[in-house]
C-alpha cells in the first residue's frame, strides 16, 4: 500500500497510483525536455529541410542537454512472443522514449497511428512526433492506453 493508501485495480492488476504519478511526471519532465531540443532546432534552422538534417540538429541538441539516447535504433517487433521483425525508431531516448521525426507539411492520422502502433509494439508508455516540416514546429505526446503506467489515461 502507498503512503497515502490509493490502491487502484485495473484488469485484475494491483496498481500503485504514487507509483504512477511518480511515472507520469517524470516522463512529462523527459518529454519537455525534449520538445525544448525541437523548438531550438525548429528556431535555428526553420523549416524547409529534408528529415535526416533535423535529427541531426536533434543528435546534438539533446547531446547538449544531456539526454542519453539511440539514434536510428533498431527495435524488434514481436508477434505472440515470435520476433517477426525490426524497425528502426529516429530516437530511443533514456531507454523510455520513441521520438519519432517529420519533415512534412503537416502531420495526420496515419504518422499519429504509426507512433502508437510503435508504443504498443515497444510496450512503451509515452512517445513523441515531432515535425519540423510546416512554418510551427508541431509535436504530439503519444501514450500507450495499454501500458500499465497509463492505467490513469483516457483514450482520446
Amino acid at each position: 500500500m502507498s503512503e497515502l493508501g490509493f490502491v487502484g485495480l485495473e484488469d485484475n492488476r494491483i496498481i500503485d497510483l504514487n507509483n504512477v504519478i511518480f511515472l507520469v511526471v517524470q516522463n512529462a519532465d523527459l518529454t519537455h525536455k525534449i520538445i525544448g531540443c525541437a523548438m531550438k532546432v525548429h528556431s535555428t534552422l526553420g523549416s524547409g529541410f529534408q528529415e535526416v538534417i533535423y535529427q541531426r540538429a536533434m543528435d546534438i541538441e539533446m547531446a547538449k542537454q544531456g539526454l542519453t539516447f539511440g539514434r536510428e535504433t533498431e527495435m524488434t517487433i514481436y508477434y505472440d512472443s515470435i520476433e517477426i521483425g525490426t524497425r528502426r525508431v529516429d530516437f530511443f531516448v533514456e531507454e523510455k522514449i520513441i521520438v519519432e521525426l517529420k519533415a512534412i507539411s503537416a502531420l495526420d492520422d496515419q504518422h499519429l497511428a504509426q507512433a502508437m502502433n510503435y508504443l504498443e509494439a515497444y510496450h512503451l508508455p509515452v512517445g513523441l512526433l515531432i515535425n519540423f516540416g510546416s512554418r510551427s514546429m508541431e509535436f504530439k505526446r503519444v501514450y500507450n492506453s495499454k501500458h500499465i503506467d497509463n492505467a490513469g489515461h483516457k483514450k482520446s
